[in-house]
């Protein structure tokens, strides 16, 4: 090992080879070796099977970024006809420190249908989104999708401002006032560790 674990780090810092380690949060690769890209202190994960993990950690709390493939939670902030903005403030069951930014377009609500999607009628700002990143997207954004079933609102309050309850697919339903409102509903997996 080039350095060991808890010795602080800054950006550009040799910390080992790829040979020995593979690249975590924090981290990048140049030329066959790993380097820090923030200022912290280093931790190496051990992991089954593979290759240990170097990450850089900032106050005792993991570096942690919206990754391709990961399922996150974000809060709806506006809609418009093409694409929907969101604040990212959780990944996986991890609450974030300070929230990202992301887009869910119209193209990547539904996996079927696509042309047939009309955004007004899936999200509404307020609302609570599962949502898989699908690319790291523009300087200002992720890329978000909700094109599984297992993905969408699964959160949202009614008009009159009551927590509502999903009734199908495409529908929640205020519990008080019994009116119902159009959304791209979650199939909520119950998070088992």
């Amino acid at each position: 090992m080039d350095a060991e674990v808890g010795v602080s780090v800054v950006p550009g810092q040799r910390l080992g080879s790829v040979d020995q380690f593979s690249a975590g949060p924090g981290t990048y690769i140049k030329q066959k070796h790993i380097y820090a890209s923030l200022t912290g202190y280093k931790d190496i994960l051990s992991r089954t099977d593979q290759l240990p993990m170097i990450q850089i950690k900032t106050n005792n709390i993991s570096n942690t970024l919206p990754m391709i493939g990961t399922v996150v939670t974000a809060k709806v902030l506006s809609v418009n006809p093409r694409f929907c903005r969101v604040l990212i403030i959780c990944i996986g069951t991890t609450p974030l420190k300070e929230p990202f930014k992301g887009t869910i377009r119209k193209e990547d609500i539904r996996a079927t249908e696509k042309d047939k999607v009309i955004l007004y009628d899936c999200f509404k700002p307020g609302d609570a989104v599962l949502a898989e990143v699908i690319s790291l997207g523009d300087p200002r954004s992720y890329y978000l999708s909700t094109a599984k079933n297992e993905l969408g609102v699964i959160f949202a309050k009614s008009k009159a401002g009551y927590p509502m309850i999903p009734i199908s697919w495409t529908q929640m339903q205020c519990p008080n006032t019994e009116k119902k409102e159009l959304r791209k509903v979650a199939r909520v997996k119950y998070w088992v560790d």
